[in-house]
């Protein structure tokens, strides 16, 4: 008897186990739960910790996320107000809100996906259809953003998800588009570019212009400055010389007609003049 008491033990430690692991569940702090009587939903619960329920096959969990989730959509193809067409990859943050509800519309997060393709797809070509494709690529996205996100969101309640972001992860032309918008954008670029230049070359004119009439007005003072320097200075001279003439005038004539000389007369010179003129008195 003794020797059997220790083993029955273990047995009533592991009944009380299972029995304990039967009874309690855990819920953990990224998980909600659905505890089902009999294969139908009795509670839902979303408090993190241990809890209670009664063993199988009276009592069943079935587990759920509570983290969010990205739904990540494949690229589609959207046609803009102004008729272009666009390659529009985008993506969604959703998280399950209503187990209950979730399980007895779409079960599983699979089926979750698909069902926000479909809702998010066409909120997304309905609000992009009535944007052009500047507003899409450039100032109105954000906006356009907030609405598809606001009509998803209010679609997915139904089906216990509250979608709480949509995003345009990318936007590309399609490939038979994309040479046509390049030729556009090059022949845009190109006269914008002509257009600088011509405004640069007029621009350049005027500078030339204005350069040359300042030139011009340097000269035409720089001129009238010279003629007047040099009028001040024959006066000077002239008056100098009559000082001169006035004071020795037989010197005067003597060093005029040295200058004279030198100017008029060289080794090679050869003068004939009537033996009486005063010309070459001093080289007598």
């Amino acid at each position: 008897m003794n020797r059997s008491k220790p083993f029955t033990n273990i047995i009533i430690a592991i009944v009380a186990i299972i029995a304990i692991n039967l009874i309690i569940y855990t819920v953990n702090e990224t998980d909600q739960v659905i505890v089902l009587q009999f294969g139908k939903p009795l509670r839902t619960v979303t408090d993190a910790g241990i809890h209670f329920k009664l063993p199988p096959p009276f009592n069943t969990i079935e587990r759920f996320e509570k983290r969010l989730l990205i739904y990540d959509s494949p690229p589609n193809i959207v046609v803009t107000e102004d008729k272009k067409n666009m390659v529009v990859d985008s993506y969604a943050r959703w998280r399950i809100t209503d187990p209950l509800l979730f399980r007895q519309t779409v079960r599983t997060e699979s089926s979750a996906q698909a069902r926000l393709d479909d809702i998010i797809y066409s909120d997304l070509l309905q609000e992009l259809g009535q944007s052009t494709l500047d507003e899409i690529v450039g100032v109105n996205r954000d906006s356009i953003m907030i609405i598809v996100t606001k009509g998803a969101d209010i679609k997915a309640k139904d089906f216990g998800i509250e979608i709480l972001d949509v995003r345009i992860k990318r936007t590309d032309l399609p490939e038979e588009n994309e040479e046509a918008i390049y030729r556009r954008m090059r022949a845009e670029r190109s006269r914008i570019a002509n257009l600088y230049r011509s405004e640069g070359e007029e621009e350049a004119l005027k500078i030339r212009a204005e350069a040359d009439r300042a030139i011009k007005v340097i000269l035409a003072n720089a001129y009238k400055e010279a003629k007047i320097l040099r009028g001040d200075a024959e006066a000077d001279a002239i008056s100098i010389y009559a000082k001169a003439f006035n004071r020795d005038p037989s010197f005067y004539e003597f060093s005029r007609s040295l200058e004279m000389y030198k100017k008029a007369v060289d080794e090679n010179t050869t003068i004939v003049l009537p033996p009486g003129t005063n010309v070459f008195k001093y080289l007598k």
